[in-house]
């Protein structure tokens, strides 16, 4: 399982709350009511950002696990591993609502008949798609 640790800088704010950057991702940021929701939300974020990288067909930043540069006074460092590879899957995998259009009297009777019209598209899909077993998700 792929694993990487970036270095996230989290800002205190005057209530509580953390604004949350990676030097090494530039134009991550997040945020946290808390140091331990900073924390989860930081993870999140450079996950979605790796993610989003890769869909994107960029380079994937290495992670430098160095200090940042300037000033960093006051402010919280603090190691983030994700796991690309799994949030990947996770991703690819949710359930996304969809809608269909279909005449009125189709629908009556789907309904009567009980019909699961997501579990029917979706076989439907793979089968017109010729997607074969491997190649599913």
């Amino acid at each position: 399982m792929l694993s990487m640790t970036y270095l996230a800088v989290l800002e205190p704010g005057e209530d509580g709350s953390y604004g949350i950057s990676f030097p090494d991702l530039p134009g991550c940021f997040s945020y946290g009511e808390n140091l331990a929701h900073a924390g989860q939300m930081a993870a999140e974020a450079a996950s979605l950002h790796v993610y989003g990288l890769e869909q994107d067909g960029d380079e994937i930043p290495t992670p430098s696990l160095s200090l940042p540069k300037g000033d960093i006074e006051g402010m919280v460092v603090m190691p983030i591993t994700i796991h690309p590879d799994l949030y990947r899957a996770k991703r690819d995998n949710e359930r996304i609502k969809t809608n269909i259009t279909l005449p009125a009297w189709l629908k009556r009777i789907a309904e009567e008949q009980k019909v699961n019209y997501s579990r029917l598209l979706e076989t439907a899909l793979i089968d017109y798609l010729q997607i074969p077993m491997s190649g599913r998700q």
